[in-house]
């Protein structure tokens, strides 16, 4: 493994975390967590799983977390085709009763870690503007992402594509 951070272990918030690679067990916890979060709707938990499903050679990356030996979440992301460095975070999602505990932000710290080793210059995070994703939109900007552009009525009316960057210095 070429990042450091996966297979460590650490304690934010009281909460202990082990992050790992992902394993074909792994599939129901995360589609539990998808479904807890109460974010995704069925549309958004299908692609996810199908992703989730895909072998590894197709370019999906995955970093899960543990807490007391369970998985606690999950994230995805993967180099962006016909660019030079620019990645996309496909996916975050932790376990509700980690919300707050620092999880996401060591799936973050991690994926972060694994691009810059890879040569990432940006990250790329779309979005949705609806309000079930307020908490998400608010965890990219307390990370330091930035909004870039966003696209109206993208996914439905009154629901934009909301981008945010993160810029990667060396």
């Amino acid at each position: 493994m070429k990042n450091s951070s996966r297979g460590s272990s650490a304690t934010h918030n009281d909460v202990h975390t082990r992050l790992r690679e992902k394993r074909a067990s792994d599939r129901a916890p995360l589609e539990t967590i998808l479904r807890a979060t109460q974010v995704f709707d069925e549309h958004e938990i299908t692609i996810a799983l199908e992703l989730i499903d895909a072998d590894a050679s197709v370019g999906y990356r995955f970093i899960v977390a543990e807490s007391d030996d369970r998985v606690a979440g999950y994230v995805c992301f993967g180099a962006t085709p016909c660019t030079i460095g620019t990645w996309d975070l496909y996916w975050i999602a932790v376990d509700p009763a980690l919300h707050g505990s620092g999880v996401g932000r060591r799936l973050m710290d991690a994926a972060v870690e694994e691009i810059r080793i890879q040569g990432g210059r940006l990250i790329v995070i779309e979005t949705a503007s609806k309000p079930s994703y307020d908490a998400t939109r608010a965890f990219y900007a307390r990370y330091g992402c930035q909004e870039s552009a966003r696209v109206k009525d993208f996914y439905a009316t009154g629901d934009d594509k909301v981008i945010y960057t993160l810029a990667l210095r060396s």
